[in-house]
């Protein structure tokens, strides 16, 4: 629970906004550099957030909320419906739709391949009940294979080392840069095409010589990645889409 800055009462974690005859779960978060009262809805988990700056007070807050409830409703449905990783799902992998396959009760590897008919897919081994975490797992080390190779000529093409790489399953962006020069991806990129991968390798690359977002920040990833803006469109256009797999 946390307390307004006034009243002294606490905010609610949770409130619920109805609409329609449904009912929307909207987190409370209450941000000290809040300059006015925002409403998010994640396109990548759904979640919907409610942001008061200190000096609003909480019934305003929930005012707010409760008259955007057409809005919560609007952005929720544009949200791309899920997909399992089950038999039978399409996965794309780096760009190209892969069905999934549960090939044999026999541990194995779990591979890319095509199917007799030349249909590509991703053959699982092992027991049914395991299909969803080796086709995760199998993607997560393609991720770090093809990030790794990126960020290496990246970083050759700079002159300046990544300390580490780690892949994780971010929800607020794609990559980042820490200042001892650890760079942190998505995983998810390996199911984007090539260049969307190669454009985050450059830009999170191009910060370990400009920790910021200047001129010469974006003028180094667009010489390290010359199709940066291609890159950055598609994924404006299809980005959240990828949160949806899995």
């Amino acid at each position: 629970m946390r307390f307004s800055l006034f009243k002294r009462q606490p905010d609610p974690d949770l409130i619920e906004v109805a609409h329609a005859g449904m009912l929307y779960p909207v987190a409370v978060k209450r941000r000290a550099a809040a300059r006015r009262l925002t409403l998010r809805v994640s396109q990548a988990t759904g979640e919907i957030t409610l942001t008061l700056p200190e000096r609003v007070d909480f019934a305003s807050g929930r005012s707010f909320a409760e008259k955007h409830g057409g809005w919560i409703a609007a952005r929720l449905a544009k949200r791309p419906a899920g997909v399992p990783f089950e038999p039978g799902a399409l996965v794309p992998l780096r760009g190209t739709p892969h069905r999934i396959v549960h090939w044999t009760k026999v541990r194995g590897l779990t591979r890319a391949t095509r199917s007799s008919e030349g249909e590509p897919i991703l053959a699982v081994c092992g027991e049914a009940a395991h299909v969803a975490r080796r086709v995760k797992d199998f993607l997560r080390r393609e991720a770090l294979a093809d990030l790794e190779k990126a960020v290496r000529i990246h970083t050759a093409a700079l002159g300046i080392p990544a300390r580490k790489i780690t892949i994780r399953d971010t929800t607020s962006r794609w990559g980042s840069c820490s200042s001892k020069g650890h760079l942190n991806f998505s995983w998810r990129l390996i199911l984007a095409p090539p260049l969307v991968l190669d454009y985050l390798a450059a830009h999170e690359v191009a910060h370990l010589k400009e920790m910021n977002h200047s001129h010469r920040f974006w003028a180094l990833t667009h010489k390290l990645c010359p199709r940066t803006e291609e890159a950055e469109a598609w994924l404006k256009r299809q980005g959240a889409g990828l949160h949806g797999y899995g």
